[in-house]
C-alpha cells in the first residue's frame, strides 16, 4: 500500500465517521471497525463526557464483533444480519456491519446513542444505513 493511499482512506474514514456523527445529535460515539474489531477510526459527540476511555472502547468493540461471529453460522437460517441493538441504563449501542464481499473486506460500524432516544430504528434505517449504501464501495484496504 502506498502513503496516498493510506492518506486516501484515513481521509475516506474520518469523513465518513463524521458525517454518521452528524447524522443525528442523539449519537454519542461513531467507530468504524475492520474484521478483527480493531478500531480504523473514531469519533465522539463533541462536548460529549464519554462513558468509556479509549481503550476499554477499543476492547468493546474486540469483543463485540467476536460476538457477531458467534452467530454467522445462523444466517442461512435467519437471514443477513441488518443490524444489533442494545439498550442499557446509560446508552444504547448499535453494530451495523458492512461487508464488500467483492474485496473479501468486512468492516463493522459501531455506535452508541443517548439512552432516551427511541426513534432508534428510524434513525439507523433512515440516515445511517443510507449513508452505509453511499459509501460502501469506498471500504477498501488497498494493499
Amino acid at each position: 500500500m502506498s502513503k496516498n493511499d493510506d492518506i486516501d482512506n484515513t481521509k475516506f474514514f474520518y469523513g465518513f465517521t463524521q458525517s454518521i456523527l452528524n447524522s443525528d445529535r442523539s449519537i454519542r460515539w461513531v467507530g468504524i471497525t475492520d474484521q478483527n474489531g480493531i478500531i480504523i477510526n473514531e469519533r465522539d459527540r463533541e462536548g460529549l463526557k464519554p462513558f468509556l476511555t479509549i481503550e476499554e472502547n477499543h476492547e468493546f468493540a474486540i469483543n463485540t464483533i467476536n460476538r457477531h461471529k458467534t452467530r454467522l453460522k445462523f444466517e442461512p437460517k435467519m437471514g443477513e444480519l441488518t443490524y444489533t441493538f442494545r439498550r442499557y441504563t446509560r446508552m444504547s449501542r448499535c453494530l451495523i456491519p458492512i461487508n464488500n464481499e467483492e474485496n473479501n473486506q468486512y468492516y463493522y460500524l459501531i455506535l452508541t446513542m443517548d439512552f432516551d432516544q427511541y426513534n432508534f430504528d428510524k434513525i439507523i434505517t433512515e440516515k445511517i444505513i443510507p449513508l452505509i449504501k453511499k459509501e460502501k464501495e469506498k471500504f477498501v484496504i488497498k494493499t
